[in-house]
């Protein structure tokens, strides 16, 4: 039998491998959440109608007495922490993602190669029929002669 090499599969390719398999699992849900959804938003359009309307005039009186310089270095400096909060959520999210494409090639590697190591037991030939095939004699090569040519 000839040697395995073990080679390591590049990071990327194991969270490509784990975000695809997460897609799928989160794709089998969807029918049920869909429908859920739809339920629940039936049920609450009138009264989110009707609680719309007066909070937009509340928001007229609060929009004219509104500090917007306040506002605009406020959201400044929110905005710096959540960039640092979404990269770090982004880091575990790429961490969780190559550790489950790990577990999915990784599954896929050993199963593969269960199969062909199955097929080549399979496929070898016993010693006995090698041997018997040995001392068969082998027939004898006739040969040919060609047509004459007119």
């Amino acid at each position: 039998m000839t040697e395995q090499t073990k080679t390591k599969i590049p990071t990327p390719l194991y969270a490509a491998a784990g975000a695809g398999d997460l897609a799928y699992e989160q794709l089998r849900k969807l029918p049920a959440v869909v429908s859920e959804l739809s339920d629940r938003a039936v049920a609450t359009l009138k009264p989110a109608i009707a609680n719309a309307n007066t909070k937009a005039g509340t928001l007229r009186e609060k929009a004219a007495a509104t500090d917007f310089d306040k506002l605009r270095s406020d959201a400044a400096s929110n905005a710096v922490a959540f960039a640092q909060l979404a990269q770090e959520r982004a880091v575990s999210a790429y961490s969780a993602l190559v550790a489950r494409g790990e577990r999915v090639v990784g599954s896929g590697v050993v199963e593969a190669a269960d199969v062909v190591n199955a097929d080549i037991e399979a496929t070898e030939a016993p010693k006995a029929v090698e041997a018997a095939a040995a001392d068969e004699p082998k027939p004898r090569a006739t040969k040919r002669t060609r047509p004459a040519v007119k």
